[in-house]
Order: C-alpha cells, then sequence, then structure tokens
C-alpha cells in the first residue's frame, strides 16, 4: 500500500468526487436512472454530508484525490441503521486494500454515531465491490430498507457492528 491519506470532504473536493463516481459508474456500464450517477446530490456531497450523523472520507494518495466513501443517516432505515454510501475508488486504487480501509474509517464513524447496524445497496454490475464486502462481512437482503431512491440498485447487504 502506497503512501495516502485520508480525510473528511470539502466543499471544494465536490467536483472531483462527482467526477470519480460516474466515471467508475460508467467504466462498469452502471450508469442508470435510479442511481448516484443521476442523484443531484452527488454534485455537492460537502453539504450532503453536513448532515447530523453523516460523514464522508476522501482517500488520496499522492495528493491526488482517488476516491471516497461515507456513512449517511438515510430515511426510513431501522433505528440503530445508517448506510454505506458512495464507495468509489478510481482504478489506480483498486485491488490494494484501500476500499477495506474506506469501509473500516466508515464502520468507526457509524459505531462513533451510536449505529449498530451498516446498510447498503449496489448492483450486479459492481462485482468486485460485491466481494468486498462480503470479505467485510455484509450479508445479502431479500429487499431494501430505508428510502434511498436509488431504485436502480437491486442488492442489499447489511452488517452488524461488533
Amino acid at each position: 500500500m502506497q503512501a495516502y491519506s485520508t480525510r473528511l470532504i470539502r466543499k471544494d473536493d465536490n467536483p472531483e468526487i462527482a467526477g470519480i463516481i460516474r466515471a467508475v459508474l460508467t467504466e462498469f456500464k452502471a450508469n442508470k436512472p435510479g442511481t448516484v450517477y443521476f442523484d443531484p446530490t452527488t454534485d455537492d456531497l460537502a453539504t450532503l454530508f453536513s448532515a447530523p450523523h453523516s460523514e464522508y472520507w476522501v482517500l488520496e494518495l499522492g495528493g491526488k484525490i482517488v476516491g471516497g466513501s461515507g456513512v449517511y443517516s438515510t430515511d426510513g432505515l431501522p433505528a440503530g441503521c445508517c448506510e454505506l454510501v458512495k464507495l468509489y475508488l478510481l482504478p489506480e486504487a483498486r485491488g490494494k486494500g484501500y476500499g477495506r480501509l474506506l469501509i473500516n474509517k466508515c464502520f468507526d464513524s457509524a459505531a462513533k454515531f451510536g449505529f449498530k447496524q451498516v446498510y447498503l445497496e449496489t448492483m450486479p454490475e459492481l462485482k468486485n465491490a460485491i466481494g468486498l464486502y462480503e470479505q467485510c462481512g455484509f450479508t445479502s437482503l431479500n429487499g431494501p430498507l430505508g428510502n434511498s431512491g436509488h431504485f436502480g440498485c437491486d442488492l442489499w447487504m447489511l452488517k452488524t457492528l461488533d
């Protein structure tokens, strides 16, 4: 793992993070309606993650933003549950442990806010991410939780924090 840094998102990160999210979804042919690709909040994540019990972590390699992930208190989730959201990495940051690192940062954030479970939504096109989620302790659900509005995601997973 090369030298990296993580930090909370800032307003000036918005264009880069939105670009990464859309580039990755396009790369995997997952840039479809009902996903974060078309979600207007994608262009202002710093404001979105200023909500209570929410944090978004930015990953930098050599001073360049290469990805990020966050936790969000999504409407309609069961009490004690938050959502792992917007985990995206550029190709140069994949397969090196950074995804797991970001997920663990998000687990720490969730625990800090008092959440006992972490939920996520994804899609079959992102099969490498699904394997990572399973390695991190997520198990599949039969249907969605909460009201994310992302009807284009048709895989749902949940993890109970230790």
